[in-house]
Order: C-alpha cells, then sequence, then structure tokens
C-alpha cells in the first residue's frame, strides 16, 4: 500500500481553489452583517445564527471539494485528463492515488453533507434541504454538464445565487434576496477561472470528444466573454451601490483592483496561440481576482457598518 504525504492530499483536494466557493459564502455572511445594522432591515432579523454562517463557509468549501474529485475521477477515466492536459491536479495521471479513491472520497463527503444537511435544516427549516439537494445533485453530475458545454452555466448557478441562498436561510431563516443579486458578479469571476482553464485546453478537450463553451466560441470570442464577465461583474455591483443594496463604498473598493483585471484581460488578449500553454496560470490570476474581489466587498460591508 502507497504512503501518502501530506502534500499529496493538499495537491489532490487543492485548497488554492477554494475562493471559488468560499468567497460567496464569506461575503453573504458579512451582508448580513451590515443588513443587519440597517435600519429598514434591522426588524426583520430578529435572530440571526451566526455559527451557521460560518459553518456555511466550511459547507461550500466541501461541496467544491466534492466535486472537484468525482470531476477529476471521470476526467480522468475519459481521458480529459492526462499528461498534456493544463489545469488537473496531476494526482491520477501521475498515478499518486488510485481514482476510485477519489470517487469514494468525493461520496463520503457528500453523505457527510447530507447528514449536516438535515441537522440544519431540523433547526432553521425544511426549505433548506431543497437548496442543499440541488447543490448535491449539481456537484456529482457536474463532470456530465461540463462535457456537454453547460459547465460555466452550472458553476455559474452553484457559487453564486446557489451558496448565497444556503448561506443567508441557514444564517436567518429566510430567502434574502439581496444576496442573490451580490451573487451575481461573484459567480460571474468564478466562471472566468474555469472559462481561461477551458481555453487554455481547447485542443485536448477536442480530443477528448467532450464540448465546452470556450470550443464553440473559439479563442477569440472566449476573450470577449472573459472581458464581457469582468465588466458586467462590476457595473452589478455599481448598480446595487445605486439602488442601495449595497453602500457606495463597496464600488469604491471594488475599483482598487481593476489594476489587477486589465492585466488579466490584457493576458488574454497577448496570449500565444501557437504555444503549448497560452493562457498559462490565468486560472490562477483570475482566482486571485476572485478573492481579492471578494474580501474587498467584505471589508466594505464591515467597514459600512459602522458608519
Amino acid at each position: 500500500m502507497k504512503h501518502h504525504t501530506f502534500k499529496d492530499y493538499i495537491q489532490a483536494i487543492r485548497p488554492w481553489s477554494f475562493p471559488a466557493s468560499s468567497m460567496t459564502a464569506v461575503v453573504t455572511v458579512s451582508l448580513i452583517y451590515f443588513l443587519s445594522k440597517t435600519p429598514r432591515y434591522a426588524d426583520a432579523f430578529n435572530n440571526i445564527h451566526w455559527w451557521f454562517g460560518v459553518l456555511a463557509i466550511l459547507v461550500a468549501i466541501i461541496f467544491q471539494t466534492i466535486g472537484n474529485l468525482i470531476s477529476d475521477y471521470y476526467d480522468y477515466k475519459k481521458g480529459v485528463d492526462h499528461e498534456e492536459t493544463h489545469g488537473t491536479t496531476r494526482s491520477l495521471v501521475e498515478g499518486v492515488f488510485k481514482p476510485k479513491s477519489f470517487l469514494r472520497a468525493g461520496y463520503i463527503l457528500t453523505a457527510l453533507m447530507i447528514i449536516l444537511g438535515i441537522y440544519i435544516a431540523s433547526i432553521v427549516g425544511y426549505e433548506l434541504l431543497f437548496i442543499g439537494l440541488a447543490g448535491i445533485i449539481a456537484v456529482i453530475f457536474y463532470f456530465w454538464f461540463k462535457y456537454h458545454a453547460l459547465g460555466d452555466t452550472l458553476i455559474f448557478i452553484i457559487f453564486g445565487p446557489l451558496i448565497a441562498l444556503g448561506t443567508a436561510f441557514c444564517m436567518t431563516e429566510q430567502i434574502i434576496w439581496e444576496a442573490v443579486y451580490l451573487s451575481i458578479p461573484i459567480g460571474l469571476l468564478v466562471v472566468n477561472i474555469l472559462h481561461a482553464n477551458n481555453t487554455n485546453d481547447i485542443k485536448n478537450d477536442k480530443a477528448a470528444n467532450i464540448s465546452t463553451v470556450a470550443m464553440k466560441l473559439g479563442f477569440n470570442k472566449s476573450k470577449n466573454l472573459y472581458i464581457i464577465n469582468i465588466v458586467l461583474a462590476n457595473l452589478i455591483v455599481l448598480l446595487l451601490a445605486i439602488l442601495r443594496i449595497i453602500p457606495y463604498i463597496s464600488f469604491i473598493f471594488i475599483l482598487a483592483i481593476l489594476v489587477l483585471a486589465n492585466k488579466n484581460i490584457k493576458a488574454f488578449k497577448n496570449a500565444d496561440l501557437n504555444s503549448d500553454e497560452p493562457l498559462l496560470g490565468l486560472d490562477g490570476a483570475s482566482a486571485k481576482f476572485v478573492m481579492l474581489f471578494g474580501l474587498l466587498l467584505t471589508i466594505s460591508l464591515i467597514i459600512a457598518s459602522f458608519l
């Protein structure tokens, strides 16, 4: 039996990718805090479960881990991940773990999430079960959606509105639409992480006989989609500030990282299509942008709560 190191497990679960799932939950918790301090919303929040908010962040990360493990298994079995593939963990390709160990770990975590979800729902309301069930189905079958050019859409739904709905409901026992609205720009930016990786892998994905949005659009139109997602994310934050759903300071904070956004856009524009890895590192840079975007929103909402 092969002895696995701590580094092996870290490489398999990819903790550096966790901002994709955690940022929506973190921002939602900070939004609930901001709204609870706002006179026109304060009366609606009689009993906030702050501990469940913290737990929701962890649950979001575990959901992403489940999706990664199961998707990695099917990617390897279908030949999507191989020696020339970009963005894979390499754990299965290099034989560090047996493929079925990924699938087994994913299903074990799913069972734990179901038990935890039932427990929380028994306290805050059965409606949470429907949100959780939608999330479980989405992460288990994400690989199928990804193979049929629906991965981007599903990622947007899971890492945007779905996580926001679940986090807000387990904290307040209510559907908080403001949380859903604020999750939309984060969801768009998370899609860019996947989109950058899929654009980088257009040739390999064609060989594996799967279909992605990047493949359907081609390189140039994929570049436009990446830019559109960034622009829309910032415009939505501005609109939410104008509508007084979030404070103006939130949009001002977001302006501080537009330099990084421009850097990522330039990397896409200047990519060498003849290179083996034309967009090397852009998925990581896009994940970094999501993390900073979410943290700045969080900080701005907390600061605004005291103004």
